[in-house]
């Protein structure tokens, strides 16, 4: 069996080069196919792309392409902390190694099936994400868009520029590379060991002085949120400093360091970077086309936005879903198709059973402006049902709100049909959206504004958007409208983001989400750096 030499040579920017002759002909090539298929991976699309090639080498035949190819990935394999990866899994040292020594034609084939199967995780994880979430958090229904095995390999092997594809890989959106940024200076400031003493006190505002307030100026210089000052007065810099952690919280930007605000500024960087380490992996699993004009739903934020060309033009607060079993809002990406004016609201069941049937069963007139009809429809007559005799297992009405000023529903709803009947709508409980946490929803999405709303989708296909909203809502009767353009709409949780001149924001872990996906990915093998002593 022939031997051959693998070496790989150390440069400025590592250039990785393969030794050796090339691969003997057709008759001398079982020993490199068997080691090939020993160490091949099982997805039978691997394969399939070496057959479609004749088992010919991406790797491991010493040509200039096959070289520029390790080197590519190697350099990959150094920049994996940058994306936020499991350093272990894609070690460049460890990668250095195989690719020296003296190796059999077998030999020679498992080490092509194992740098492809390690070049096929590194895509796995940069391109769509490390995790499975919906195995760990069952709400979160997003459907991922993992890219064939064969298709990654075959683009490989197709690139004029090894490193230009393998860059291709992450994903590119403006939001993705602001993270990356986020990361690292928040790395460098765990490095240093942080932002400084917490601060203790529970309320600082203009005009106090004192230790505390020392400690409040401090802290927000180390944040990099004011210069450096002697002040021991909580004057105007701190002041606005103050105001700017509370925009990029989502608190209301009175300057006033409350309780709030004191706990967002005391949240060590080593938590802030697990948010954004978190984000990146969310901003993985969304590495697709989402639209050039989408909606874009931020459950932790209370805010919905519709985009255009990457730029906000529209707005609006938000009500969610309640922290509780069954009423948290999914996650998941759909399409907006129409909209109805004057709606019905049609009771889920799990509200009819769980909220009105024991309201029912203690006075049958309760939620008078409900009407309750049986399997053909007829009306219930709430005078002579028994409902004491039903349960949640047997309970066989259907319960409606007709379309009015009090409807649950307000007066329209957007609709993007899903398993999880889950929409945006109007609301009459306005008094919501006055307070900065807005979770009481049973998971669909309140809107402030629905009103504007309306208008701002019919303004794509409607010369008078105005007009036609407000006769068909005076009408007083239920009608659909159907979106003539068709618009993404990605219920999303983020509470880590950015806005487009870099600033990172952060907003409260409402669910408990990004707590669970964080210890997921430590267990994946994502670290964080150690705190310099």
């Amino acid at each position: 069996m022939r031997l051959r030499t693998i070496a790989v040579l150390s440069a400025a920017l590592l250039a990785a080069a393969v030794g050796g002759t090339a691969l003997p002909a057709q008759a001398d090539f079982q020993p490199f196919r068997l080691g090939l298929a020993e160490g091949a991976s099982a997805d039978p699309a691997v394969g399939a792309f070496y057959r479609a090639r004749d088992y010919a080498p991406l790797w491991t035949d010493g040509s200039p392409a096959a070289q520029a190819r390790l080197a590519a990935l190697v350099r990959a394999f150094e920049d994996v902390h940058l994306h936020g990866l499991p350093d272990a899994a894609f070690d460049p040292e460890a990668l250095r190694a195989r690719l020296t020594g003296t190796l059999s034609e077998r030999d020679l084939g498992r080490l092509e099936a194992d740098l492809t199967a390690l070049f096929l995780a590194y895509a796995h994880d940069v391109q769509s994400g490390i995790l499975d979430p919906g195995a760990i958090i069952p709400d979160i229904k997003r459907d991922l868009q993992r890219r064939d095995p064969g298709a990654i390999l075959q683009g490989l092997a197709d690139a004029a520029s090894a490193d230009a594809y393998i860059r291709s890989l992450p994903p590119r959106s403006g939001e993705y590379v602001r993270l990356m940024r986020a990361r690292m200076d928040l790395e460098a400031t765990v490095l240093r060991g942080g932002w400084g003493p917490r601060v203790e006190a529970e309320r600082l505002q203009p005009g106090d002085t004192g230790p505390a307030v020392v400690a409040l100026r401090n802290r927000l210089v180390a944040m990099g949120l004011m210069a450096p000052s002697p002040t021991a007065t909580y004057d105007a810099a701190i002041t606005a400093a103050v105001q700017e952690v509370q925009v990029r919280n989502g608190l209301t930007a009175d300057g006033v360091a409350g309780e709030a605000t004191l706990a967002e500024i005391n949240v060590s960087a080593e938590d802030r970077l697990k948010s954004v380490l978190v984000a990146m992996e969310r901003e993985r699993w969304m590495n697709y086309d989402r639209g050039e004009r989408h909606i874009w739903v931020n459950i932790p934020s209370f805010r919905t936005q519709m985009f255009y060309q990457g730029r906000v033009v529209f707005e609006t607060k938000s009500v969610v879903g309640r922290n509780e079993e069954g009423r948290r809002t999914p996650e998941f990406s759909d399409v907006m198709e129409h909209m109805v004016v004057n709606p019905t609201w049609h009771v889920p069941r799990s509200i009819a059973v769980n909220d009105y049937l024991p309201r029912l069963q203690r006075n049958p007139g309760a939620n008078g402006y409900l009407r309750i009809t049986d399997a053909r429809g007829q009306v219930v007559d709430r005078a002579t049902a028994d409902f004491t005799q039903y349960s949640a297992g047997n309970f066989p009405f259907d319960i409606k709100q007709p379309p009015g000023p009090g409807n649950a529903l307000g007066v329209v709803k957007f609709m993007f049909p899903n398993p999880w009947n889950i929409y945006l709508h109007d609301t009459p409980d306005k008094h919501l959206f006055d307070r900065e946490a807005r979770a009481y929803s049973s998971g669909c999405i309140r809107l402030a504004d629905p009103r504007d709303f309306a208008r701002a989708l019919l303004a794509l296909q409607s010369d008078d958007p105005e007009s036609l909203f407000q006769t068909t809502l005076d009408s007083r009767r239920e009608t659909q409208i159907d979106l003539t353009r068709r618009i993404p709409v990605h219920l999303d949780y983020r509470t880590s983001f950015t806005d487009p001149k870099g600033a990172l924001h952060h907003r409260r872990d409402i669910y408990g989400r990004d707590a669970r996906l964080w210890q997921a990915l430590a267990e994946a093998g994502v670290e964080l750096p150690g705190v310099q002593g």
